[in-house]
């Protein structure tokens, strides 16, 4: 474990590297025998132990099992996540990984709801550079991940408002967009989620250029975190976090009810099939 020079900070990629490369020296595995017994490509496991690239959750779940490691790797993974976002969504993130009630509008498919092939297919449209597919799988990665949060201990209450364009643009597979749609039926029955469209009928409105999020905390704390047109703000003030309040409870009149929205999906799932 050595000491960062100059105030250098160590990436959590490079911690969680240096972590899988401790529990398997111990276990007295080389890279070879560990990709044997686990199934996982040897080189891919060398680039984690690199801290060249960030896993999956469920590959760190693999190897906790295997290491009886407890969470421990899930839990640095948890952190290590954060390296793949910009610094100013990091504040946001933490705050959203505690939070006991979350509402969110948004243009298109949360990334929270999103499947991993949807999710791919989002974030690889803009990369052109040769590294780009391990630049898209990172990413996708940190995207999945984040889903933990609505199926944590205790489940947070959760309000999404999707609006209607969402559904009007699908995926470029038929296959991806179809497992999209079934996940959003899905997601939409469970206990602690209260999935809303907004449809095109209710005209013009006061966040169609980004998305909108409120948090609350155990102790009733609550922030506001606005995304749109390449700019992002996390909003803690009271009285701004209430006027964006009033602003969402102004978009969940204009949405279809949970029970219509969930018809609403249906029936465009059953568009698509036929």
């Amino acid at each position: 474990m050595g000491e960062q020079v100059d105030g250098e900070q160590e990436t959590g990629r490079a911690v969680l590297g240096r972590t899988l490369r401790y529990l398997r020296e111990k276990a007295g595995k080389s890279l070879g025998q560990l990709a044997d017994e686990t199934g996982y490509d040897k080189s891919y496991l060398s680039r984690l132990e690199s801290g060249e690239r960030l896993s999956k959750v469920a590959v760190m779940e693999d190897l906790d099992s295997y290491y009886k490691a407890g969470d421990l790797l899930v839990s640095h993974w948890r952190v290590t996540r954060l390296d793949a976002f910009k610094d100013q969504y990091k504040r946001f993130m933490r705050l959203e990984s505690t939070a006991r009630i979350m509402w969110k509008f948004t243009p298109a498919v949360p990334g929270l709801l999103q499947t991993e092939d949807f999710a791919r297919e989002v974030l690889s449209g803009a990369q052109t550079t040769a590294d780009g597919e391990d630049l898209v799988e990172e990413r996708v990665a940190a995207r999945i991940g984040r889903q933990y949060l609505l199926r944590q201990n205790p489940e947070p209450d959760v309000r999404i408002i999707v609006d209607e364009c969402a559904f009007r643009r699908p995926a470029a597979r038929a296959k991806t967009w179809a497992e999209q749609l079934l996940h959003l039926e899905a997601v939409a029955m469970w206990p602690n989620m209260a999935l809303q469209v907004l449809p095109f009928s209710t005209g013009v409105h006061h966040h169609m250029t980004g998305s909108l999020t409120l948090l609350w905390q155990k102790d009733g704390s609550a922030v506001a975190y606005k995304e749109g047109n390449g700019c992002s703000e996390l909003a803690e003030e009271p009285d701004e976090v209430l006027r964006l309040r009033l602003s969402y409870d102004r978009l969940r009149d204009l949405a279809l009810s949970p029970p219509d929205s969930l018809t609403f999906i249906r029936d465009v799932l059953e568009e698509h099939r036929s």
